[in-house]
């Protein structure tokens, strides 16, 4: 076993608060019941029940076995008193570690996850769809009773006693050790069934694939969880029914991204209009909408057009913006004209084509200056 100090957490000056402090830490992290590691729990409260007895700490610290140097205890046993380590976790954690709590837990059915596939156009304005699930339901034959027809029903378990729980007794390095694990008869319940319903095995639920409706509010976006409380996996002989989680997934869009709740889309502008300026239709979420492209337009360029982005979840009504950013295109493969007018335009500009200096200094000198050469 690996160094009881290190267990906890704690130095090896650590007083009793210190260490009850760590222990109730750790405890609450590793406990089966808050789904932690059932071994490494185990492992913390061995530490904590040597080291919060002086005698047997004491020995640990000098022999490195808390009996002493021959094995026993001069002082009894360390885990004296260490009885039903449910009623420890009570003591130390109320009905978080009750045995109540455990079984209630155990019947109840677990939260199920459905993905569904939406277009932006339906994370945009709402809409209601049909998924499919496979689940565990409530067995229509016994009502979830688990119990046949006519038949006895619950019972208490046999192998623990009604108590959900059973406790093992174990020889360890420190003596005699005693765990309480789940019962595996009745799985924590505490009871079992005395005639079990043929169609589901006594655990009243059984698999089915259904159809679940779900309305879908305007604004999700990718990985939105939607909540249907009651409609998760039907709990063991009545328990209660877990929830079913919608996870939202976006199909790409062919024109636009989005960024949170604002949309991004892509211009490809003629040189002419990017030059001259000029009004444009184009599409948008909720139709067509006339974008000005002010003259001299440069390539990135962001022209945003307000409340045509997606609405905001829960919103009220509040939308964000689509950015539109503008690419100039230059044309290629001219004709003989049209290189022609370009020739023209450009001295009318005053532009000398074979010349791409500027106020004296050419282009690769000023690419030097960029990089300070």
């Amino acid at each position: 076993m690996r160094d009881l100090y290190e267990i906890l957490g704690v130095p090896r000056d650590a007083s009793e608060d210190e260490i009850k402090r760590a222990y109730r830490r750790k405890a609450r992290q590793l406990h089966p019941d808050a789904g932690g590691d059932e071994e490494a729990f185990k492992e913390l409260t061995t530490a904590y029940e040597v080291l919060k007895n002086p005698q047997a700490r004491a020995n640990y610290d000098r022999y490195g076995d808390p009996r002493g140097p021959a094995g026993v205890s001069s002082a009894g046993d360390p885990f004296a008193g260490f009885g039903d380590l449910s009623d420890l976790i009570d003591a130390f954690f109320g009905s978080f570690g009750s045995r109540g709590t455990t079984r209630a837990a155990s019947r109840s059915g677990r939260d199920a996850l459905v993905d569904l596939h939406l277009t932006l156009e339906e994370a945009a304005t709402g809409a209601r769809r049909d998924v499919e699930v496979t689940l565990l339901r409530t067995c229509d034959v016994c009502d979830g009773s688990g119990a046949a027809p006519g038949g006895r029903g619950a019972v208490s378990c046999r192998t623990c006693g009604g108590a959900g729980m059973v406790q093992q007794v174990r020889q360890s390095v420190f003596g005699q050790m005693l765990t309480t694990t789940t019962c595996p008869t009745c799985r924590g319940t505490g009871t079992t069934i005395a005639d079990p319903c043929t169609a589901c095995g006594g655990q009243g639920r059984r698999q089915v694939t259904e159809t679940v409706t779900v309305d879908v509010p305007p604004g999700v976006d990718e990985g939105t969880r939607l909540r249907l409380t009651g409609r998760g996996e039907a709990g063991l002989q009545g328990g209660r029914t877990g929830d079913l989680y919608v996870r939202i997934r976006l199909r790409p869009h062919e024109i636009f991204t989005r960024d949170g709740d604002d949309l991004h889309c892509e211009l490809s502008l003629p040189m002419a209009t990017a030059a001259l300026g000029g009004e444009l239709t184009l599409p948008t979420l909720d139709g067509e909408a006339r974008v000005r492209i002010p003259p001299g337009t440069q390539s990135g360029d962001v022209i945003t057009l307000r409340r045509h982005g997606m609405p905001k979840l829960n919103g009220g009504g509040a939308r964000g913006d689509l950015h539109i950013h503008c690419r100039v295109e230059t044309p290629t493969r001219l004709t003989e004209e049209q290189a022609a007018l370009l020739r023209e335009f450009a001295a009318l500009r005053g532009e000398d084509l074979a010349d791409v200096s500027s106020n004296g200094r050419g282009l690769f000198g000023r690419i030097r200056e960029a990089f300070g050469a």
